[in-house]
């Protein structure tokens, strides 16, 4: 029986632009599955799928690129309704987790 899994994957934008800095997103994909390894094999489809190349409107060529599938996990709650917990990351060092996530110190992209 098919289940519900999470992927997380790591995606960076890269430009030949002078002074480009990338850009990373980590994004969380639903796949359903008969198991782990079709999850991870469904997620790295959809991380291949998704990445893609663009001239932005100063005329300069951004283009995404998956990085890494970074995790896939069934979700804690299967029912998906109203409060459903999805997933569960742990860590020790909330500085440096601090300093990589932009919307703790107010930063826009």
């Amino acid at each position: 029986m098919a289940s519900t899994y999470i992927a997380i994957l790591l995606t960076r934008a890269t430009s030949d632009a002078d002074g480009y800095e990338p850009l990373y997103a980590e994004d969380f994909v639903l796949v359903t599955a008969d198991g782990e390894e079709e999850a991870r094999d469904k997620a790295l489809a959809h991380g291949r799928a998704q990445e893609t190349s663009y001239e932005n409107d100063r005329g300069e060529r951004i283009t995404w690129k998956l990085l890494r599938v970074v995790d896939v996990s069934e979700v804690l709650d299967g029912s998906l309704g109203d409060g459903a917990d999805l997933y569960s990351r742990h860590f020790r060092n909330y500085e440096a987790y601090r300093a990589f996530e932009p919307l703790l110190s107010g930063e826009s992209l």
